[in-house]
């Protein structure tokens, strides 16, 4: 049996002290727990009037609304997506459920986002989309890969789960392609515990969704259904819990960008480098990412953190390393760095300034340690 640590310090925690309980113990009380109530729809309206888009459409985790997205732009064998080789590795999943090809991109060293260069050299005739990860809450350069996919006449797929809140020239991240997706796991910035969203202005799109989510139940049937769809769908209790999570969203990524801070003042005179935060854009620090100057830092210092219970993850392995997608011959220089060298530290927004010191207290005396070996 596997014992899970306890960690004085946990990687994330979520804050559920808003209406959250009021609005499951309604949910409860109607009996409308499952895939019906006025919560689904509540919640569905107040994100696409949150991200000021006209469309959301409510599912039942992120993995599931990437899957949608791709399945509602026709995505299918022989198409290509491009898609960073740094991500976690539900995006490339959700390519290979339509038989298409993921074809992956290095990353850009200053931000960790995928690398609009790299994105030119891997366009082909087979070439349908472009799934744009926003990595660990920092946005992607959407000028450089907009006018690529307007080029080349690609849809643009935002996956933007770890960047809730985020910003690039001002506009909320979710609003600059033909589809967004959202993850509302435990960790993320807003969470329905597990959840998901599609987020889209076009209004076919919207409709495909819907009718691939609910089982490719005809529009007023009954138990008639036209295509194979699949049950993708949200749950009233899971849209209770998200729409109390919105209501105090601008306060959640104004505490992690706070966060970001201590973390940035406490850490400054150590030798840990920070996600650097470009100047077009507003990082919503989904997860405090570090960078240790010399990989073989990576996991004594994940350990060394451990033992005094604070929890950490590493940064994602490259997806192209991985048996079922491995490539040959790779070229992905940047993206194998970072994922070296890289640790997430605890990010949740309620953590204190005290709780930072103490992490970068440990942190300090870990290099002193090795310093004097």
């Amino acid at each position: 049996m596997t014992i899970v640590p306890q960690y004085s310090i946990p990687l994330y925690q979520p804050d559920l002290s808003g209406n959250e309980k009021r609005y499951v113990l309604e949910c409860l009380e109607s009996t409308w727990i499952s895939s019906k109530g006025k919560f689904i729809g509540e919640f569905e309206q107040a994100f696409s009037g949150y991200l000021g888009i006209e469309h959301a459409v409510a599912v039942c985790n992120g993995t599931v609304a990437l899957h949608l997205a791709l399945l509602a732009l026709d995505i299918r064998p022989g198409d290509e997506v491009i898609v960073p080789t740094l991500t976690y590795i539900a995006a490339v999943n959700a390519i290979s459920y339509t038989g298409a090809r993921p074809v992956f991109v290095d990353s850009r060293p200053d931000d960790w986002q995928m690398n609009s260069v790299d994105v030119s050299r891997k366009v082909s005739k087979r070439t349908k989309a472009l799934m744009i990860v926003h990595l660990y809450g920092h946005p992607c350069e959407m000028d450089s890969l907009n006018e690529i996919a307007h080029e080349h006449d690609l849809s643009v797929i935002e996956d933007c789960a770890e960047a809730f809140g985020a910003r690039y020239n001002g506009k909320l991240v979710g609003t600059f392609g033909d589809v967004a997706t959202f993850s509302f796991f435990g960790n993320k910035t807003i969470t329905t515990g597990e959840g998901g969203m599609v987020a889209t202005n076009d209004e076919i799109l919207s409709r495909r969704i819907r009718h691939l989510k609910g089982q490719g139940l005809a529009p007023n049937g009954e138990y008639w259904h036209d295509i194979i769809g699949y049950n993708y769908r949200m749950t009233n209790i899971c849209a209770a819990i998200g729409l109390a999570q919105l209501e105090r969203s601008d306060d959640f990524v104004s505490k992690k960008r706070k966060l970001a801070d201590m973390y940035r003042d406490n850490l400054k005179h150590l030798p840990v480098e920070m996600q650097n935060e470009s100047p077009k854009v507003t990082h919503s620090y989904w997860m405090n990412s570090i960078l240790v100057q010399d990989g073989r830092d990576r996991d004594s210092l994940r350990a060394h953190l451990r033992t005094r219970g604070v929890e950490t993850r590493p940064l994602f392995c490259p997806v192209h390393t991985m048996p079922m997608y491995n490539v040959a011959n790779s070229d992905f220089p940047v993206a194998e760095d970072l994922a070296s060298r890289g640790i997430n530290l605890p990010s949740w927004p309620g953590l204190s300034e005290t709780q930072v010191r103490t992490i970068a207290t440990h942190i300090a005396d870990y290099f002193k340690i090795e310093k004097a070996k």
